[in-house]
């Protein structure tokens, strides 16, 4: 019988699919190109003003950085699973009747992230039984 991960480190994947961090520094643009968001789109689901939205290392808002982490999180915990990431960012475009028909790239989109995170990491914790 293979051993699950608990639930608590559900949090965390297992490894860096897309790689989307660099020795502890995010690559916050290729989070977003990889969601295919605009500047405007990236405002509204990170709740940051449109002027706010920067990507360099020094000059990107704290709550930017934690947004797009959050974001390259998920989709690293979906990749885990898919173990391949063109299916990965397929499942982020597809309208998801368990998710009321959005996408979870829409999700994001529209600020609804934590409640994503937590279809994310159930599914995860259901399939791992």
């Amino acid at each position: 019988m293979a051993l699950s991960r608990p639930s608590l480190f559900g949090t965390v994947p297992e490894k860096d699919h897309f790689d989307l961090f660099h020795k502890g520094v995010l690559d916050g643009e290729k989070v977003v190109k990889l969601l295919k968001y605009k500047k405007q789109d990236v405002s509204v689901a990170a709740n940051v003003p449109i002027s706010s939205v920067r990507y360099e290392e020094k000059k990107i808002p704290a709550e930017l950085e934690d947004r797009l982490r959050e974001w390259a999180t998920a989709l690293n915990l979906v990749a885990g699973y898919f173990k391949d990431q063109e299916k990965t960012i397929l499942w982020f475009f597809m309208p998801n009747p368990l998710l009321g028909g959005m996408s979870p790239r829409d999700m994001i989109r529209v600020g609804r992230f934590k409640k994503l995170l937590n279809f994310i990491q159930t599914a995860l914790d259901e399939n791992q039984r």
